[in-house]
């Protein structure tokens, strides 16, 4: 079975989807593995790693993509390679597919079976292949690290000849797997954090990493069955916003993390509190992909409002690379194996297990995923 693996060609992209220690795994397991000439480069893998690790280079972008019965990407493709793919192959990436209809509509058309990494269930087995909580752990740190270079102040504790600095304050809203791994940096780099989520269920695992959290009685809120953060109404949208207002002003650095998964993300941080904070202090929106936390983000820009730095650079994994990739890679490779025939050398798309029912988006010519079907009465 043949597995490609084109170059991404997104702007800006410098992750690759697969490593030469992850294509050695798939050669392990009798696949062919191609892959398109310079695939690793940017994220710093050489194609002779690729070649020593059992691959085969080709520079024809056009035939690779044709001749793969499963083709590994990270992101989405351009619509127009859809056409490329071999009618019943396997095509597995970062889809967007509630905001990708017409892409959706196009694996449908082409017969291909295409496979949303979003969509891994959030379930013990599926784990190793959650990209997203991989990308967003990745995405949490380097968040911080943002801030802390846009900061005008150190981030620790110091005390000096000329007197004692003060550790910063860092707020940190929403707890999901990128808030987590913001706040153990925070801290690290010493810090002084504070979190706020709207699932209390979080506050203990908050405290299990040194930082506060900020409680704000909002009724009934909870979560979904995978895990994410559920939609809040209006009347407990504007709660929060008072109550997170004084927090922004005494902060030196505000990280916004909360999305609502397959919506637009919920703005939290209103020009009000902006104008609370102190001229100096950082806001880093890891939301800014999906429509941003924070009022007047830009996308992929660093803008001063007021003294007020507001970081919306995006696809903050893809500025840690190589291990960005390491463990992106290591997800489709999980999920590889967990299908795998080893008798027959082969992908087994497995229709009935809860891992593929729960990420496969088309199938036989028909979209086929119950999160993308009309709602019926």
């Amino acid at each position: 079975m043949k597995i490609s693996v084109p170059r991404e060609t997104h702007p800006g992209e410098n992750r690759t989807p697969l490593t030469p220690d992850s294509v050695a795994k798939l050669v392990k397991l009798g696949a062919q593995v191609e892959a398109e000439a310079g695939l690793g480069i940017a994220a710093g893998f050489s194609d002779e790693a690729y070649l020593k690790a059992g691959a085969m280079i080709t520079a024809d972008r056009r035939e690779l993509i044709a001749s793969g019965d499963i083709v590994l990407r990270l992101r989405k493709p351009p619509v127009e390679e859809i056409a490329l793919l071999k009618p019943g192959s396997i095509h597995a990436s970062l889809l967007d597919p509630f905001n990708e209809k017409d892409l959706v509509q196009k694996f449908a058309e082409r017969g291909v079976s295409a496979i949303s990494m979003e969509f891994i269930p959030r379930t013990t087995r599926a784990q190793k292949m959650d990209v997203l909580s991989s990308q967003a752990n990745l995405g949490g740190y380097e968040a911080v690290i943002l801030a802390a270079r846009y900061s005008n102040k150190i981030f620790p504790m110091m005390t000096t000849a000329a007197g004692t600095i003060l550790p910063a304050k860092v707020f940190i809203i929403g707890v999901g797997v990128a808030g987590l791994q913001a706040i153990a940096t925070a801290k690290r780099l010493g810090a002084k954090v504070t979190a706020y989520d709207t699932r209390p269920v979080v506050e203990e695992q908050v405290k299990s990493l040194g930082a506060q959290f900020l409680k704000i009685d909002l009724g009934e809120t909870g979560q979904t069955k995978d895990g994410y953060a559920k939609a809040l109404t209006e009347e407990q949208i504007q709660q929060q916003r008072a109550a997170m207002n004084k927090t922004c002003g005494d902060s030196d650095v505000v990280i916004t993390t909360a999305q609502v998964f397959g919506r637009k993300a919920p703005v939290l941080v209103t020009a009000e509190m902006l104008d609370a904070m102190k001229p100096g202090s950082v806001v880093v929106d890891m939301a800014v992909e999906t429509g941003g936390n924070v009022e007047g983000v830009k996308y992929d820009e660093v803008i001063d409002r007021n003294g007020v730095k507001i970081v919306g650079i995006a696809n903050l994994p893809g500025r840690v690379p190589l291990h960005a990739s390491q463990v992106y890679a290591a997800n489709l490779v999980a999920l590889v194996e967990e299908f795998w025939d080893k008798q027959e050398k082969t992908f087994v798309l497995k229709l009935d297990d809860e891992i593929i029912k729960g990420c496969l988006v088309t199938h036989g010519g028909k979209i086929v995923n119950e999160k993308l079907l009309p709602k019926t009465s």
